[in-house]
């Protein structure tokens, strides 16, 4: 798939059939009436990310999405960073970070294209469609879209890197939660370390995707954990706490553990964006962890 030459989206099948309604669907996104981004948003969501499940149009979704979160012209860069969030990962939950894509792709490395186009035939053109004809093929071809939509999506993640750094603070705050499922991007540690402390929910959601990178904490990133302890903003110092007793449990500072118990018995509220678990659902994941 090259994001340089458009698909042929009458060729390719979406949740309704063929996806020839997704490039008006894109363009409208980089409108200006916002009840037309605000039906294409919804219509895109239906089309290549229903009800979690991707479609082989989804990952060709991916680049023209993320050409429109590089444009500093797109309206609601947020929407559209999230939903290129949705369909990269369709319903998975932050509940599962880290992220392991060759085992829990595993099984649509079997599918063959006469397998994909098997199913489609049964869904999309038969008269009399069989569904137990496909039945034995039909949930790997279904991951195998999923993993085309999430590579499509890894292709991109140096764009996410960049993203930490955008002037719009909700953009930056996702796309350091979307980085937490693409731990390869290069030198992403250094990016998440680097972002700075200004605006109290990007940090905070950089020291969320940290909590979630493999080994322990390099000196970059100990020093921003570290600096963002004593930081006046409280999402920002439970956070920090949060990755640091997930990468450093053995050693971990008296501050840290002190704002996870303050967190945990002032019952924290609140969710950083681009993240499905609660600010309190990360600290009583980092108390488990040290096994309090």
């Amino acid at each position: 798939m090259s994001s340089s030459s458009p698909p042929d989206w009458a060729r390719l099948h979406h949740a309704y059939g063929r996806a020839k309604d997704v490039p008006g669907q894109l363009a409208a996104l980089a409108g200006a009436d916002p009840v037309a981004r605000g039906a294409a948003v919804s219509a895109l969501s239906s089309n290549v990310h229903h009800q979690g499940t991707r479609w082989p149009a989804s990952a060709h979704v991916v680049p023209p999405l993320v050409m429109l979160a590089d444009s500093p012209t797109t309206p609601d860069r947020p929407t559209v960073v999230h939903l290129l969030h949705a369909v990269a990962l369709g319903d998975l939950s932050d509940e599962v970070l880290p992220f392991d894509p060759v085992r829990v792709f595993a099984a649509a490395e079997r599918v063959s294209p006469s397998d994909e186009a098997a199913v489609l035939r049964v869904l999309f053109e038969d008269d009399a469609p069989d569904p137990d004809a496909v039945a034995d093929v039909a949930d790997a071809v279904a991951l195998r879209w999923a993993a085309d939509a999430y590579r499509a999506a890894e292709r991109h993640a140096p764009s996410f890197v960049a993203w930490l750094q955008d002037p719009e603070p909700a953009v930056a705050a996702r796309a350091a939660a979307l980085l937490a499922w693409f731990p390869e991007a290069p030198a992403l540690a250094t990016a998440l370390a680097g972002v700075g402390s200004g605006t109290g929910v990007v940090r905070a959601s950089a020291n969320l995707a940290l909590a979630f990178l493999p080994g322990p904490p390099g000196s970059g990133e100990l020093a921003a954990l570290t600096e963002s302890l004593a930081s006046p903003d409280e999402a920002v110092r439970v956070s920090a706490a949060v990755a640091l007793a997930r990468r450093r449990p053995t050693a971990l500072p008296d501050e840290a553990l002190t704002a996870l118990i303050h967190a945990d018995d002032d019952e924290i509220t609140g969710v950083v964006p681009g993240w499905d678990r609660s600010l309190r659902g990360h600290v009583a994941l980092a108390l488990q962890r040290l096994g309090l």
